[in-house]
């Protein structure tokens, strides 16, 4: 265990009113912890072996062992891995957990896991001077793109765009791109790699292993017989010691890195400069900055020129992943407890925008409602811009789209905390799966809205305002939802018969005439006896609305597909939000025939007595009842 200092002067900061919040940087050989104890003060920094230990419980319980009388209510971690849901199963280390799981063993309130490459594109913008050496020359441009690039173990690549209040960092595998060699050395590098992997990517060569290789490469290509060695002893024997080998190992690895780097400059437009990361390059020292890096980033023929006016540095602080995940951690509290509400912000940076994106802002300020409840179209209405306008706005704001603005701008009205998707387990208890069941399910209606095809529901309305019978075919859990549509549908007036059995499909369908439409409704999409029964109802002249997955058999077959894309664990537990929004089709489809202008010869009778309003009125009226 090894015990750092990482401090700030205590009376430069304030003290978090919660208390301490503990940070930890998780990679493949080591974790490093520390405590924040207010904003940019790490104190009681560790640096821990995970070989260590079996799992990340009794990694954090060896830290948390030394601070036995602290109460920590806020965590959050950088892992070297990819992050996506509650589970994370490392691919360096043989652990695996549940986020949740952690977070309630430990008793925390907040538990955040990020990449750590995410978390050390968050903490570019904070870094001082002091904590990067640059390399040639280059100015940053202001609110520009930023790239990073982070040789270690294996190869990060990650960038941060700017938005009008910060930066929003780029999720990036760009580590796995093609090696392009640039000349007859790395060529022969190259030659060698490809006798042990077909494919070779740029981590191949640009990590740790990857320098192992090129000593090897250039060995035979020297005709030098050499001992194998390991990155670390490259390393010292060409930094320390002067071998030749090693030295010409170092300078074709800095070459191949400034190449690559170039890449990434010119693919993001990255003004703001390149950061150069990783446990490897900040070893170099000095050497680094005389290395052919700077030469090979700048040598790219028509756009050398553009390549020198971009600025390129190496993180030289320790630690550095410390400054990005507590900004991470910070901007999530700040979220949750409603300070700097997303109105305050909207307001404080409406005179950053531009003009067609103020006169947004301005209609968020002043029907903060119509902005949460109305589609896209109708906001560039009211707004008076374009679509995309309404889209630039989100995104100025920092969010990915206009379904992410409105879930987070729901939050911020409403004070709570945005829902989100969380796995519900075995071990819950019923408090804990009541909120999640009712969070997911609000999750994926909001979702589920912001995707929903409008034309093909118009389609589908048009058909089924002209249907002479309508059928509904289901099975299973979708069963509930066929029987629902029958008794929605019959109030309109409508023939309407529904069909569960198998064997029944396809012999009613059979029957079936030109005029008649089938609703057919399926999770997977994937019943052979359904899509039996849709060819032949189709082929005896009626038309087939799927309630289903997009991609499925279903859905190709039918005349129209209403897709139904949430996915959900359906062998442990029953379909739930899937029939939940397979329902809302069904209503969204009563409801627009029951609107439609058109509809009042559907009520028969009523029509000789009563207005297209008075119809309207009745028809509602029915689903109501």
């Amino acid at each position: 265990m090894n015990n750092e200092s990482e401090t700030t002067p205590k009376n430069s900061r304030t003290a978090f009113a919660d208390g301490p919040r503990l940070l930890a940087d998780i990679g493949a050989t080591h974790a490093r912890f520390a405590l924040e104890t207010a904003p940019g003060t790490f104190q009681s920094v560790q640096v821990l072996k995970c070989d260590d230990y079996t799992g990340i419980e009794p990694l954090l319980q060896a830290y948390l062992g030394s601070h036995p009388n602290l109460k920590l209510h806020h965590a959050a971690f950088a892992i070297a891995n990819p992050i996506d849901g509650d589970q994370v199963k490392m691919t360096n280390r043989d652990w695996a957990f549940s986020i949740e799981a952690v977070r309630r063993k430990l008793n925390f309130h907040t538990l955040l896991i990020v990449n750590d490459f995410t978390a050390l594109a968050m903490s570019l913008p904070g870094l001082s001077a002091s904590d990067r050496m640059q390399v040639g020359g280059g100015t940053p441009a202001s609110n520009a793109v930023i790239g990073l690039l982070g040789p270690g173990t294996g190869l990060g690549v990650s960038g941060l765009i700017p938005t009008a209040d910060g930066f929003l960092t780029l999720g990036s595998e760009g580590g796995h791109v093609n090696f392009a060699p640039s000349n007859e050395r790395e060529m022969a590098i190259l030659q060698y790699a490809w006798k042990e992997w077909p494919h070779v990517s740029t981590e191949r060569l640009i990590s740790g292993p990857g320098l192992e290789l090129i000593y090897r490469a250039l060995a035979q290509r020297n005709q030098v017989v050499v001992a194998a060695r390991n990155a670390q002893d490259i390393l010292h024997s060409a930094l320390d010691q002067g071998n030749a080998l090693s030295i010409e190992t170092l300078e074709c690895f800095c070459g191949m890195l400034g190449g690559i780097s170039a890449n990434l400059a010119v693919t993001l437009g990255a003004f703001g400069g390149i950061f150069i990361g990783g446990g490897i390059v900040p070893r170099m020292g000095e050497w680094f900055a005389s290395s052919p890096f700077r030469s090979s980033f700048e040598a790219k023929g028509r756009f050398s020129s553009y390549l020198a006016r971009i600025p390129t540095y190496v993180i030289t602080t320790p630690n550095p992943a410390f400054k990005g995940v507590a900004a991470i951690l910070s901007e999530h509290l700040r979220g949750r407890t409603g300070a700097n509400t997303l109105m305050d912000r909207i307001q404080h940076l409406q005179v950053d925008l531009t003009p067609a994106e103020q006169r947004v802002a301005a209609l968020v300020l002043e029907q903060p409602r119509s902005m949460l409840n109305e589609p896209i179209n109708e906001i560039a209405r009211l707004a008076e811009v374009s679509q995309p306008t309404v889209i630039r706005f989100c995104r100025s704001l920092g969010f990915q789209g206009l379904a992410d603005f409105k879930l987070k701008f729901a939050s911020s009205l409403t004070g709570t905390i945005p829902v989100r998707h969380s796995q519900v387990r075995m071990t819950d208890s019923t408090h804990d799966l009541s909120a999640k069941v009712i969070d997911n399910t609000v999750s994926a209606i909001l979702k589920f809205r912001d995707q929903l095809d409008v034309q093909s529901l118009d389609r589908a309305i048009l058909l089924l305002r002209k249907a002479k019978r309508v059928e509904f075919y289901a099975m299973g859990n979708s069963r509930v939802v066929a029987l629902d549509g029958q008794h929605k549908f019959f109030r309109f007036r409508i023939p309407t018969s529904s069909y569960g059995d198998s064997h029944l499909f396809t012999l009613a369908a059979e029957l079936l005439q030109p005029g008649d439409v089938v609703i057919a409704i399926s999770n997977s999409g994937k019943l052979p006896e359904l899509l039996n029964a849709v060819d032949a109802a189709r082929a005896a002249g009626a038309d087939v609305i799927a309630i289903t997955t997009s991609q499925s058999p279903l859905s190709k077959k039918a005349n129209i597909c209403l897709a139904v894309d949430h996915t959900e664990d359906s062998a442990t537990f029953l379909s739930m939000i899937s029939r939940i929004l397979q329902l809302l089709v069904i209503d969204i489809l009563s409801v627009g025939i029951s609107v439609d202008a058109q509809n009042a010869e559907l009520i028969g009778e009523h029509k000789k007595d009563g207005s297209d309003t008075d119809n309207r009125r009745l028809l509602i009226s029915h689903l109501d009842s």
